[in-house]
């Protein structure tokens, strides 16, 4: 089965070939000789119609030469046979070929054949038995949109994806030629959205020397690209909206420029070197405040941040709240350049999302409802590397008189002994158990139960499982928690993060 890796632009032979094989072959060696410079960037395609006319035209109106298609079906008819050198041809170019059936008895000759996709046109876009035929012969397909509603068209994917067809939508307007009022080219982005794992496409009927359309449903994020074409003579003049090879060569070289410069789809660019030097020339250097020994860290109150900066100095841009930066080797003098080379730097941020992450288990398990926006508060005493044995996360949900807090503890984890001189506070175990060290006794408290910590009351905890408790305290001050072993204490000691309602609708999920 064919799978489509990159951009797939097909040419609609329709009924231009005028019913004949030696035309057919001369508008395929053509654009064969158009498409060669493209065949890095982009794969071809071919693409005829059947209409088995004997059935298809109803038999009473079979020889009716006053209605236009009827006419022009008949006049531009060829067999079987014909079709097969056609296509023989379209795959000599190394192109693929595709061929829109327009009944059922083309639907199995389609697969018999084995062409590389199957098209539905937008007249046949609901056209069920069809699609029941379709179906069956197991082909990629390849569906226009045009006039259809989306009931219509949400129907349709769940038809094809049930039966595990693989499937294509292009966005189509049937106005031949399109006008630029009605081109409708924001569909791309309707359908792309509404079907996020399907390739969308655009079937283009516009004036053919106009080049706008294409740039607009590249830079949509169309990937299969239709369009009508032929080549004139002196007998045969093409209609309005099918492209010369001519045509062709200028359509898929904007295209190409325009995929060029839209660059990487659903992925972060990849910056060079030039654009991140250039950045760096506007950016502020790192300086020492005051003469910086070996193994200090680098914080806003010994270093300070200044431009221009020189070629291999520390970024200011390099000193987030994760970034764990330490002086290595000799003494930096007051107001001397920091450079990356004198620093040892550690980022913090993967350690932390992964706490982050942790802790948000704890708190879906618990079912606790936290409010949007609070501020969480990662205590980890000695070091986030130590934080799973010894820490705590705190959510503050409000401080006024009253306080009250939400803690989490991870399996394992212990806080140390401490004690508040202004804040009186009660806990209350809403998920989990806590052990609870206060005042020289031990105390296990379970999910429903609480206990009160008066002031100036030493107290500790741990829990084995995990647990979340409130916190309800009279009013929290900074600088209000006494440790008897603060002085073992990594500075800083808490990392503050603020949680999404991304993160809480996760909670929900």
């Amino acid at each position: 089965m064919t799978v489509l890796l990159r951009p797939l632009f097909t040419f609609e032979m329709a009924n231009n070939h005028q019913g004949s094989v030696e035309h057919g072959k001369r508008i395929i060696k053509e654009l064969g000789l158009v498409v060669d410079k493209y065949k890095d960037y982009f794969d071809f395609a071919v693409k005829f119609q059947y209409r088995d006319l004997d059935t298809f035209i109803r038999p009473d109106y079979i020889s009716r030469d006053d209605i236009k298609n009827v006419k022009r079906f008949k006049e531009t008819r060829l067999s079987q046979e014909q079709f097969l050198v056609l296509k023989g041809a379209v795959e000599a170019e190394n192109m693929l070929t595709i061929c829109t059936a327009f009944d059922e008895i083309s639907v199995e000759r389609i697969g018999n054949q084995k062409y590389s996709f199957i098209k539905i046109a937008s007249c046949s876009f609901s056209d069920w038995p069809l699609l029941e035929k379709i179906a069956k012969i197991q082909l990629p397909v390849i569906a226009s949109t045009a006039g259809s509603s989306l009931d219509n068209i949400d129907r349709v994917v769940m038809f094809f994806k049930h039966r595990h067809i693989p499937l294509a939508l292009m966005h189509c307007v049937a106005e031949y030629p399109t006008p630029d009022e009605d081109l409708e080219m924001n569909q791309i982005s309707l359908l792309k959205e509404r079907y996020p794992d399907i390739k969308i496409g655009f079937s283009t009927h516009e004036d053919p020397s106009d080049m706008e359309p294409i740039k607009i449903a590249v830079a949509k994020g169309a990937v299969i690209f239709e369009k009508h074409v032929g080549v004139a003579t002196d007998k045969i003049a093409l209609n309005k909206y099918s492209a010369t090879p001519e045509q062709v060569d200028k359509w898929l070289e904007t295209a190409l420029k325009v995929f060029k410069m839209c660059g990487v789809s659903g992925e972060r660019y990849k910056s060079s070197n030039k654009e991140q030097a250039d950045l760096a020339a506007l950016q502020r250097g790192v300086f020492a405040k005051c003469n910086l020994e070996s193994g200090e860290k680098l914080s806003s109150s010994n270093v300070y941040y200044a431009f221009p900066c020189e070629p291999g100095q520390l970024l200011s841009g390099q000193m987030s709240k994760y970034a764990n930066i330490t002086v290595i080797g000799d003494r930096i003098q007051a107001n001397q350049v920091v450079r990356c080379e004198n620093v040892n730097i550690k980022d913090d941020s993967v350690l932390v999302r992964s706490i982050v992450g942790k802790v948000m288990q704890i708190l879906k398990k618990s079912n606790v409802v936290i409010p949007i926006n609070s501020s969480c508060e990662i205590s980890h005493h000695y070091g986030l590397e130590h934080f799973e044995q010894i820490g705590v996360t705190m959510i503050d949900c409000i401080n006024r008189e009253y306080c009250k807090k939400i803690l989490i503890m991870l399996p394992g984890q212990s806080h140390p002994d401490h004690m508040h001189k202004k804040k009186e506070e009660t806990f209350t175990v809403l998920y989990g158990t806590l052990d609870v060290m206060c005042a020289g006794k031990n105390y296990h408290v379970v999910k429903g139960d609480s206990m009160v910590v008066e002031r100036e009351t030493e107290h500790s905890f741990c829990s084995k499982d995990g647990c979340v408790f409130e916190e309800i305290s009279t009013t929290h001050y900074k600088n209000d928690s006494y440790y008897p072993k603060a002085s073992e204490f990594v500075n800083p000691r808490k990392t503050i993060i603020y949680l999404t309602s991304e993160m809480l609708d996760n909670l929900e999920t």
